[in-house]
Parts: structure tokens; C-alpha cells; sequence
């Protein structure tokens, strides 16, 4: 069976709970980013934390405590590429040996030729591929936001200390959205796993992680702690 015979005769319920992931995470990210006026994310409350700290920075002195943050963020995304970058090995090693994936499937009970196992896997393989650039991008961003941070003059005085302040806090801004998208399409990638054990097993877990990440932007503690500003 070839991959365009596979596509052809994937089933209703294999399509529906493949749709339903893809819009499960479209939807969560474009929430998260795009909140109601009246309830914004955890995303866009600590973006204004991050305009407060750039214009805290203009007059700090000394500014040890600034860079090892930045170094601490750029950290996080480097060890987030690399995780990436092993579970993408990982899963092209499993596509090469879909026997053994197929094997398993058939102890499960689960009726898999080896190229439907292998789409399966392409899936995940895609959000995890999304997710190592969005870590990349991220952390150069990062890097970006370190030197415009250097290039802040440490006097109030001068008439361009808090304008280049405001455009480190976006590029800032900007990195920490990066990041934040690739933690979800990891989220995701792991929700993409449920497909080998069937469509059903695909469904909950793409419904139980938009219900985690909708929970933690708009009605965990910490958000309740961030919003008093």
C-alpha cells in the first residue's frame, strides 16, 4: 500500500480526530495570544512585566541581575532545542524500523499497516520539528534583546534611554512568544502519540492538553498572583 493509497482510505474518524487536534492547537495559541479584553493570559500579563523591567533597567546600577536573566531565558531555549532536536532524532529512527512499531500496534489489537503507523509519526514529528525552530528563533531573539539591552544608555537623561528600553521589552516580548509556541506544539507533539492506539486516543489527550493550557493562562493561582498588579 502506498502513502496516497493510505491517505485515500484513512477513515471518517481518523480525519475528524486529526482535524480536531490541528484546531485544538490552532485555537489555544491564537486565545493565548489574543485574549478578551476583560481576561487576558498569563502570555499577556507578564508582557507588561516585561516593558516594567526594561524601564527599571534604564536605571539600575549595576545590571549583573539583568544579564544573568536574559542568560537564564537563552539557557532555557537552547536546552528546549536540543530536547527537540534528540526526540526528532528519535522518531526518524522509529521510521526507519515501522516494523517494530507495527509489531507493538499489533499487540495492542490495533489494526496498523506500517505506512498508516508512519503518517502517524510524521505528525508528531512535524510538531516537534515546529517546535525546534520556534526554540531557535527564540533564542536569537534572546540574543538580539541582550545587545539592544547593552546599547541602553544608563542615564534617564538621555532622550534615547527609554526608547531603545521599549524596543529591548518588545524584541523581548517577541522571543518570549517564540518560546511560549514552541512549548505548546511539544505539548501537542506528545498529544500526537495518542493516534498510534487509534483515533479516540488521539481526541482525549488533544482535549485534555488545550483544557491544561487554557487552565494555566486564564484560571491558574499564578495568573491570580500576576494580575495584581
Amino acid at each position: 500500500m502506498t502513502v496516497i493509497d493510505t491517505l485515500l482510505n484513512i477513515n471518517m474518524m481518523d480525519l475528524f480526530a486529526f482535524a480536531g487536534l490541528i484546531l485544538a492547537w490552532l485555537l489555544t495559541g491564537w486565545f493565548t495570544e489574543h485574549p478578551p479584553a476583560h481576561r487576558p493570559s498569563v502570555s499577556v500579563l507578564m508582557n507588561d512585566y516585561r516593558r516594567d523591567w526594561m524601564r527599571q533597567f534604564v536605571t539600575r546600577e549595576p545590571r549583573i541581575f539583568d544579564a544573568t536573566v536574559v542568560d537564564s531565558l537563552r539557557q532555557g531555549t537552547a536546552f528546549f532545542a536540543s530536547a527537540s532536536m534528540i526526540a526528532i532524532g528519535g522518531g526518524v529512527a522509529l521510521l526507519g524500523n515501522a516494523a517494530l512499531v507495527k509489531g507493538l500496534a499489533a499487540q495492542l489489537a490495533l489494526d496498523e499497516g506500517a505506512i498508516g503507523i508512519e503518517l502517524k509519526l510524521i505528525l508528531m514529528l512535524t510538531f516537534l520539528a515546529n517546535a525546534l525552530l520556534k526554540f531557535i528563533w527564540s533564542n536569537r531573539l534572546f540574543g538580539y534583546c541582550s545587545i539592544m539591552m547593552a546599547a541602553v544608555p544608563n542615564d534617564p537623561a538621555d532622550p534615547h534611554g527609554y526608547h531603545r528600553a521599549a524596543q529591548a521589552a518588545e524584541v523581548n516580548i517577541t522571543a518570549a512568544r517564540s518560546f511560549n509556541r514552541g512549548l505548546r506544539a511539544i505539548y501537542f507533539a506528545l498529544a500526537a502519540l495518542g493516534w498510534l492506539a487509534g483515533p479516540l486516543a488521539l481526541m482525549n489527550p488533544a482535549a485534555f492538553t488545550a483544557g491544561i493550557l487554557v487552565r494555566r493562562e486564564f484560571a491558574s493561582v499564578s495568573r491570580e498572583v500576576i494580575l495584581h498588579r
